[in-house]
């Protein structure tokens, strides 16, 4: 921090998933005694190739929170991505808004992502004037004390991360035990999909012709970039996101816990939250999605499977991966522990291809710019991992085509749970498998062009010889962790000319690539 004698406004530059009313570069400040100021820079929007719906939800959700903070009676400085002096970087926004404001003081909340952090800890050698740079008080674990939790320990596991975070939020906890008396009711939660999954729809809000002048720019602007505008309705307010979190909890969250990793062809929503958008903007506070959960528990409008799967993956998974990122980066986005070197295939971007089940998901990511979690790792994620295709080409593609992807939540779920890129540090095992988890999870084989029955030849699931081939070619690293080595005395007693079909199988499959 530099120290200066100017007497200026305090100077509160807002990101774009900083849009929290309660932020803490803004609590305690003087509304006459401050300027925000806010920017659509040209490098957010363009250093990954982001899903046109993604563009448009934030910076929609932008300009309609710097309404919100006007109409509260604050000063905020809005720097439109068309607007002609536009720098095109956060850092030269701010050098442009110390031009028009000559604060004595910058007052930022810390950014969520390790490049953008980078450049803001550059701003007090850069800039005349105070920068204090704020830890970002709307998670749970602060980075500190992630860091205190992880220190020492050769596996991160997540599981025992989310009981700490258990015991210090007491939520589902009674007497110092889990309400229930077990921490994780994953097991409960693995119901394959029935033939009358009748979902009620999400909420979808009309754009406002905010929204409307938004989407028009990212059309013109953004035409190249990947995805669909015309089915755009995600909340960019507040309010619409507390109105999307009052329809899961009244029409989703029963049926939320055992269905929540079931696949369906064209249905892309089943009975998930949808909230992940709003959380990681800020229109939503996550501890008070919890509490909202436990309150449905407890008043028995939900069963415990449910709000304890709900809860687990905000204050346990989101808050860990949250940890973990920015624990071991920079080097997470450099790491490769599997080797895989194949270019990502043609069909992530165009859902051309026979496998019924990726098709699917591509086309709900190209539509919505949304999979749900087990689509993204056990069917897109799978087949990369299966296939070895490179990290930082899944890492840039999972990032760029979901609305709610920022790389402190994509980079350990790609780099770590995907791919096992960094070597099983997060996952304690690559999370490999088959077409039969597929088919058992989903009705994606029901009309699929391969067969999932088949284990090798043209016609069969291509997962099924790529699962071994994959085991095979990582028998080395993988043979020593106990939770699959056993699965090598299986492919021991296949007999070689069993496993060279599997293997001949799989590279029939990767050459067609």
């Amino acid at each position: 921090m530099r120290m200066s004698d100017q007497s200026g406004p305090v100077l509160v530059p807002i990101l774009g998933d900083q849009l929290t009313r309660t932020l803490a570069s803004l609590r305690g400040q003087a509304k006459d005694d401050t300027v925000i100021v806010m920017m659509e820079v040209w490098d957010e929007a363009t250093y990954v190739k982001h899903h046109k719906q993604k563009i448009a939800l934030i910076f929609s959700a932008m300009r309609h929170f710097a309404a919100q903070l006007r109409d509260a009676g604050w000063q905020v400085d809005y720097v439109e991505l068309t607007d002609k002096d536009n720098a095109g970087s956060f850092t030269g926004e701010v050098a442009r808004a110390i031009e028009r404001h000559d604060p004595a003081r910058i007052r930022v909340v810390e950014a969520s992502e390790w490049r953008v952090q980078q450049a803001i800890e550059e701003w007090p050698g850069k800039f005349a004037c105070d920068v204090e740079i704020l830890s970002d008080d709307r998670f749970l674990c602060s980075v500190a004390q992630f860091r205190d939790w992880a220190d020492g320990r050769d596996h991160l596991t997540m599981e025992h991360f989310y009981r700490e975070m258990r015991k210090q939020t007491g939520l589902l906890i009674s007497s110092g035990k889990p309400v229930g008396g077990q921490w994780n009711l994953d097991k409960q939660n693995r119901e394959s999909p029935g033939d009358e999954m009748d979902a009620p729809p999400r909420p979808l809000f009309e754009p406002d012709a905010l929204t409307k002048d938004v989407i028009a720019l990212v059309e013109d602007k953004f035409a190249d970039h990947f995805g669909a505008l015309d089915t755009f309705g995600w909340p960019v307010t507040r309010d619409q996101a507390e109105r999307a979190a009052d329809a899961f909890f009244a029409e989703r969250i029963e049926h939320f816990g055992p269905y929540q990793d079931a696949m369906v062809h064209g249905s892309d929503d089943l009975f998930h939250s949808m909230l992940s958008t709003s959380i990681n903007l800020g229109l939503l506070d996550p501890l008070e999605l919890c509490e909202r959960a436990q309150r449905a528990y407890e008043e028995g409008r939900a069963p415990l499977n449910s709000v304890e799967g709900f809860i687990r993956q905000i204050i346990g998974w989101r808050e860990y991966v949250r940890g973990f990122y920015w624990y071991c980066m920079p080097d997470l986005a450099e790491a490769n522990a599997l080797e895989a070197t194949r270019d990502l295939p043609e069909f992530y971007w165009t859902g051309e291809t026979d496998m019924r089940c990726l098709a699917d998901c591509v086309r709900s990511t190209h539509d919505n710019a949304h999979a749900h979690h087990i689509q993204r790792l056990m069917v897109l994620g799978n087949f990369a991992l299966l296939a070895g295709v490179e990290p930082k080409q899944v890492q840039e593609w999972y990032l760029a085509v979901y609305a709610d992807a920022y790389e402190w939540v994509e980079l350990p779920n790609v780099a770590a749970m995907v791919l096992y890129a960094d070597g099983g540090r997060l996952a304690t095992k690559p999370y490999a498998a088959s077409g039969n988890y597929i088919n058992k999870m989903s009705d994606y084989c029901r009309d699929c062009r391969y067969s999932v029955s088949k284990k090798t030849g043209e016609d069969a699931c291509p997962f099924n010889p790529l699962y071994w081939h994959f085991m095979d070619r990582h028998r080395e690293r993988l043979s020593k962790n106990h939770r699959i080595g056993r699965i090598y005395a299986n492919w021991d007693r296949m007999g070689e000319e069993k496993q060279r079909d599997y293997l001949e199988s799989a590279e029939a499959v990767l050459k067609n690539l």
